[in-house]
């Protein structure tokens, strides 16, 4: 099993990158959004019971995937390396696979700011991202995370063996589930 934990800042590319990860390796995709985009209807994200929600089906796709016979799967997720309860989350969904063998792959993913406010308006991230269609909301909330968020890690910060990082600023999707793809032998 291969869990291959595709992180960054917000509309750095995560989702799409997942996606042609996805179709050059067989792997099954789910990015952080699948959940969101479910459960927003009815609870925003924003509140208690939304978050809640969010996690309790993550955690349930999670094990369910940890225990198939599935060669593996790619989750996409924004990671705020200045809060120690993003840490200890990654930390239990790492050991939901590593607890029945499996490998954990983590790719960290970054962008210039310019091309992340582009990103965020772009057809395919807004058919796939509902929440998201309010631009105006959107870049605000991207823009207002920079002040209370650390998206990307420090040099050294991840002492991962199976760890890369890629600045994605002027790459196709594509080349970059490419580079993963050959980094990783997956």
């Amino acid at each position: 099993m291969k869990f291959v934990l595709v992180f960054g800042p917000q509309a750095v590319g995560k989702m799409t990158v997942g996606q042609e990860l996805a179709k050059i390796t067989g792997l099954k995709l789910f990015h952080n959004h699948m959940t969101i985009e479910m459960v927003t209807p009815i609870f925003d994200f924003s509140t208690k019971e939304g978050q809640r929600l969010v996690s309790l089906f993550r955690r349930e796709i999670f094990e369910a995937v940890a225990k198939s016979d599935l060669e593996g799967l790619i989750f996409t997720y924004v990671w705020a390396f200045n809060h120690p309860s993003d840490w200890d989350y990654v930390n239990e969904v790492c050991e939901i696979f590593e607890s029945r063998g499996g490998i954990v792959y983590f790719v960290e993913l970054e962008a210039d700011l310019d091309e992340r406010l582009e990103r965020n308006k772009s057809p395919h991230r807004l058919e796939h991202k509902p929440t998201k269609r309010n631009i105006e909301w959107s870049e605000n909330n991207l823009k207002k995370s920079l002040e209370k968020y650390r998206l990307n890690s420090l040099e050294g910060e991840i002492s991962k063996e199976k760890y890369i990082r890629i600045n994605n600023t002027n790459m196709s999707a594509e080349e970059v589930a490419k580079v993963i793809k050959e980094k990783f032998q997956l």
